[in-house]
């Protein structure tokens, strides 16, 4: 009997924890929520990031950029629709949203859908080719895919960020108002 090649060995490792980021990826797009300032700030963070490490990797063939910017503009098209469809709650708990289920559940295949046929090219239809790091930014396809899912969620996290801060001036006028009315009572 053969050894398991380290890639086999690699995607075995790597199907539970994609099976168990699909999962929490797909709860987090179609129930209700509560606001998380970090998770905002780690999405404003990581794609940006992962957006120029990607532009980095494919600067040596810029058409394929095209497909990536591609990707971002109508990604922020549809971050800006989710957020239209999005029911905010603001409440003495906290404040909680409800992303469009439709909408979380098309993005959610969608990515299943680019990461389980990219897994079949890689291991099944291509098994002994030398794959590389940037492999990822060669597939216009995926550079694509990317740039819809990076761009939706950098505006909908911008669009939670305004919604959060809306809130607190709101609350901060009204907080002012109070004390202005109390002082001229007394």
């Amino acid at each position: 009997m053969n050894a398991p090649s380290p890639s086999t060995i690699t995607l075995l490792v790597l199907i539970p924890l994609f099976a168990w980021r699909v999962s929490r990826r797909f709860r987090r797009m179609v129930g209700r929520q509560r606001l998380s300032k970090v998770r905002l700030r780690v999405t404003l963070t990581i794609y940006p990031a992962l957006l120029v490490l990607l532009c980095f990797a494919a600067h040596a063939h810029p058409e394929r950029l095209w497909w990536l910017a591609g990707g971002l503009g109508l990604g922020f098209l549809l971050g800006l629709f989710g957020l239209n469809k999005t029911r905010f709650e603001p409440t003495p708990k906290g404040l909680f949203y409800t992303p469009h289920a439709h909408l979380g559940i098309a993005l959610s295949v969608l990515f299943v859908a680019r990461i389980t046929f990219r897994l079949v090219e890689v291991y099944a239809i291509e098994p002994t080719a030398p794959h590389e790091m940037d492999d990822f930014a060669r597939s216009p396809l995926t550079l694509a895919v990317f740039g819809l899912l990076a761009g939706y969620y950098i505006t909908y996290a911008i669009g939670l960020v305004r919604w959060r801060l809306r809130l607190l001036r709101a609350k901060r006028q009204r907080e002012a108002l109070k004390l202005e009315r109390g002082g001229a009572n007394a």
